[in-house]
């Protein structure tokens, strides 16, 4: 599976497809994507720049006026697995903590296995918190249903009393009320359509950089535009002499949609008055909801030998206090690397302060038993 490109100007038979090294997703019919190392550069960043966020009300989409229920089916299909993806990568990192702390019980220190249960309890919150965002999706979804059940019904009987012969009073209040009611559902509908969309949580797009072979040159300028609804991103970037890379913005976040695509162009910066369009497509990204980060490759002309390299990483939550699978992985490398290093060389003699804090213990056992020390 890959993800689609709908071509804007004219039918581009191009594709993004994802590195091989995102297990599952890629099938026999996409053509396979090569590993990104040959030739994937180097980016740098001409300033330090911090990642662009939009969340401000001006970026968020109203809701929309009419319904798409066929799309919203495909994003919460595809949302749903994401959430589940989710739900299993922590899972298995919960069960690996959980089996070095037994294992660890007799030569690790107390210190080492309080970080580790601290690990424990924020992965167990983490959990908790997916799993009722899972159920408030689901919960906007069933309402969704409902209110698509009705406004089929509501349309039905509209249908059926303005084929019929409206001359009496009653089929004409009947009609009123049948069309007061598909407006009503309509409306709903759009309603819970937008709040669905607001528990979409982020994508973290970071640019990897452009790769084409014996397109690119030194001495090259870009112009990278990427439009999102109401969302926007712009960056230039520089060929150098060594294959590296310039670019004066490198990450940004973007509100995941829902009848919306990722529209990529990209402007090749010949003088001051000659720009050169080298491709401008639209992306699917309803399968961007995946718990690792992924990275994919957009064919931005016609023959696929210029292609833009993304890093995209997905967090169901849209607020910086809540946790990201990346941050809880990389507390638990460093935890195992912890690990490591005890089961290396653990303590067999007890040092002075634990001997004295041992010694403590004892003496207080005694004194509530009535004994002497």
């Amino acid at each position: 599976m890959s993800l689609s490109v709908r071509p804007q100007r004219r039918v581009l038979v191009t594709k993004i497809n994802r590195s091989q090294s995102f297990a599952g997703v890629n099938s026999s019919a996409d053509r396979p994507f090569r590993n990104l190392s040959p030739f994937t550069p180097t980016v740098s960043r001409k300033t330090g720049s911090r990642v662009s966020r939009m969340f401000s009300m001006s970026h968020k989409s109203p809701p929309p006026k009419v319904p798409q229920p066929n799309r919203l089916d495909e994003v919460y299909e595809a949302l749903k697995k994401g959430l589940t993806a989710y739900l299993e990568v922590h899972q298995l990192e919960l069960e690996k903590l959980s089996t070095q702390i037994r294992e660890s019980k007799r030569n690790s220190r107390l210190g080492f296995l309080y970080d580790l249960d601290k690990q424990v309890k924020s992965i167990e919150r983490f959990l908790r918190r997916l799993e009722f965002h899972a159920s408030k999706i689901d919960e906007l979804y069933e309402a969704y249903c409902i209110q698509r059940r009705l406004r089929d019904g509501a349309h039905n009987m509209v249908k059926a009393y303005s084929t019929g012969s409206p001359g009496s009073r009653e089929a004409r209040e009947s009609l009123a009320e049948a069309s007061k009611g598909y407006k009503e559902y309509t409306e709903n509908m759009c309603l819970l359509e937008n709040d669905l969309e607001s528990q979409l949580g982020e994508f973290h797009v970071r640019m990897k950089g452009l790769a084409g072979f014996a397109r690119l040159c030194a001495g090259d300028q870009y112009e990278i535009f990427m439009k999102y609804g109401r969302q926007r991103w712009k960056l230039r970037g520089r060929i150098e002499v060594n294959s590296k890379q310039v670019w004066d913005s490198e990450e940004m976040v973007f509100l995941p949609l829902i009848t919306e695509f990722l529209s990529i162009k990209v402007t090749e910066l010949k003088s001051l008055a000659n720009h050169v369009v080298v491709g401008n497509v639209s992306c699917e990204t309803k399968d961007l909801f995946a718990a690792l980060p992924q990275v994919v490759a957009v064919d931005i002309n016609d023959l696929g030998t210029l292609k833009l390299s993304l890093e995209v990483t997905w967090n169901p939550f849209d607020k910086d206090d809540q946790p990201s699978a990346a941050s809880t992985v990389n507390k638990a490398s460093t935890v195992n690397k912890r690990f490591s290093t005890y089961n290396q060389s653990p303590p067999d003699t007890p040092s002075l302060r634990e001997q004295a804090f041992y010694v403590s213990v004892h003496q207080a056992g005694l004194l509530r038993r009535g004994g002497h020390w």
